[in-house]
């Protein structure tokens, strides 16, 4: 079994258009999405009509929570941006995507953590600094799963972990944008260190999961000069350099 695992890709058609193109090359049985498929500054509507006939596994991320669920007034700008783009068949698409899903009964897709999907499950953030999480501390997230790999996305930072169980747990990265700021739980940057748009493939080898951490590159001066013109300043420099400025 080998399969590609896509994460965030934030609207960001260019850099999904070249990560397909590349899975397209690796002889994969199928691709997986884990969410936070169309909020950002870029092209929402785009993206969920490139993804659409191509029926991926796919889960709900927090922004797709956020879409559904918050107000208009009480969104973030990326979630207003995608909210204002989406057409009556994404909106469909979107409602009907699970928030977790199991795969051959032993690969669970989430976004965060199994329940929540605004925790980070492979990073841990302090007032000082962010830094991997610990054995322990994951595995008393996934526990209760019966599962040999475990997928994670929401951090856009690519990470692997391997528990005492066994049991793999990856984050892909993110597809569609390198770097963010937030202010949840404490003030911290999340920062790929270059543009290029990541995802991961996976294969199951004499009963061991196996990773590849891919990087692609695609035309990220467009997706910045997209972001600028659609009023979103704060991102030119992440899709620029994978840094935050």
């Amino acid at each position: 079994m080998k399969f590609a695992a896509l994460s965030d890709i934030h609207g960001n058609v260019s850099a999904l258009n070249a990560v397909l193109q590349d899975i397209a090359g690796q002889g994969v049985d199928f691709t997986v999405n884990l969410g936070d498929i169309v909020s950002g500054g870029l092209f929402p509507a785009e993206t969920a009509e490139r993804l659409l006939p191509l029926n991926f596994p796919t889960i709900k991320g927090n922004h797709e929570r956020q879409l559904l669920e918050m107000p208009f007034d009480k969104m973030g700008l990326s979630d207003q941006h995608a909210f204002q783009q989406l057409q009556p068949a994404h909106w469909e698409w979107l409602r009907a995507l699970p928030a977790e899903l199991t795969l051959h009964d032993e690969i669970v897709m989430v976004h965060g953590v199994p329940g929540n999907d605004t925790t980070y499950l492979l990073e841990e953030v302090s007032a000082s600094s962010v830094r991997p999480s610990s054995v322990t501390r994951v595995s008393d997230y996934v526990k209760h799963l019966d599962a040999t790999l475990i997928l994670c996305g929401h951090t856009h930072i690519p990470r692997l972990l391997e528990l005492n169980s066994g049991c793999v747990i990856v984050n892909p990265g993110s597809v569609g944008l390198q770097a963010y700021d937030d202010d949840r739980p404490f003030y911290h940057k999340m920062e790929s260190g270059s543009p290029h748009a990541r995802y991961a493939l996976l294969e199951k080898r004499h009963g061991k999961w196996a990773v590849e951490f891919r990087k692609v590159s695609y035309d990220w001066e467009e997706a910045a000069n997209a972001a600028r013109n659609n009023q979103r300043p704060d991102w030119v420099n992440a899709l620029r350099t994978g840094r935050m400025g």
